[in-house]
């Protein structure tokens, strides 16, 4: 009725399938205008000229779903357009409105995956050995949950989880960030902190830094800095140390109670380091390493830190 000269029909699935291909064929010869569709178009649909989606009851679909039917529209160099419904006056449940919330939030290119780890903590993992597809995973959030789950799996399979037990905190005098210079969108940059901060080796290391290359350029100082800390936490975490904090030109390495220290390495080794190197019992027993002169410099400090706490890795605990 708003426009009559507009060429309207539709098309469902209890169609059979060879009307079901005319009505297709039309629409992509623009022989139709507007195409009145249920969900059947939500995958393998390529229509170059149809830039302009409504979606109805968004709020009743899921966040897949809702993915997948906006990619049937944008699929050329035009400006296209996709518009998510529902009805007035209507109580949206939490749900629906993180499903919509996702979906605004997610639109550039390669966005798919990010859809699917929101979809997976909306909904929740599901129970691994039974049949239900959702689950309780979003009461914990999505880190923690598999964090939970690795420790159990290697509870079962008898290996040690004394990684899992305790936290490390690292606490330098560098400057380690992500510069709005660098990047300026917020939400990219907290999702690149979360991601920079579960970096677990050096492989990790150098798969973010080529991400980083490939998509903002060159990463400055404080960006190099940032890594380079992220990875040496994963490092002193495995050498079973709690904090690695630095004061003026000491850098403290506190170790974690439990630590399967050899008593009689620590001799040894403190006396590789020219006294600059002590050990501090107490309630926090710790080591406390005097940088050597000059020795204060970003670079410096990174590296002085890690070679040390490789060797305290290689040295000092009895697990090697």
């Amino acid at each position: 009725e708003m426009v009559p000269e507009a060429r309207v029909t539709y098309a469902h699935g209890r169609m059979p399938s060879g009307k079901v291909e005319d009505i297709m064929y039309d629409f992509i010869n623009r022989d139709v205008d507007v195409l009145v569709t249920t969900t059947i178009i939500e995958t393998g649909m390529d229509i170059s000229n149809a830039n302009t989606m409504i979606i109805c009851d968004a709020d009743r679909m899921g966040l897949a779903q809702l993915y997948q039917l906006r990619g049937r529209v944008g699929r050329s160099n035009r400006t296209a357009y996709a518009f998510l419904l529902y009805k007035r006056d209507r109580m949206l449940k939490e749900t629906a409105e993180k499903r919509l919330s996702a979906i605004r939030e997610y639109t550039e290119l390669g966005s798919g995956f990010r859809i699917a780890m929101r979809d997976l903590e909306i909904r929740g993992a599901g129970n691994m050995l039974g049949k239900a597809q959702s689950g309780h995973m979003a009461e914990v959030g999505y880190d923690l949950y598999c964090k939970l789950l690795n420790a159990s799996v290697m509870k079962l399979k008898g290996e040690s989880t004394v990684s899992s037990e305790f936290d490390t905190a690292i606490d330098l005098t560098i400057d380690a960030f992500l510069p709005d210079s660098y990047i300026a969108n917020e939400n990219q940059k907290l999702d690149l902190y979360k991601r920079i901060a579960s970096i677990t080796g050096q492989e990790d290391y150098e798969d973010m830094l080529d991400e980083l290359m490939d998509r903002y350029g060159e990463p400055p100082r404080s960006v190099q800095n940032l890594l380079k800390v992220a990875l040496l936490k994963s490092k002193a975490h495995d050498a079973c140390l709690t904090e690695l904090t630095q004061k003026s030109d000491e850098l403290r390495f506190v170790l974690w109670q439990k630590a399967p220290i050899d008593p009689d390495r620590v001799g040894p080794f403190m006396q590789r380091y020219n006294r600059r190197l002590r050990f501090v019992a107490g309630d926090k027993p710790h080591f406390a390493y005097i940088l050597p002169a000059g020795g204060g410099g970003i670079c410096d400090v990174l590296g002085e830190a890690e070679h040390l706490i490789d060797d305290m890795k290689k040295e000092l605990l009895s697990a090697g």
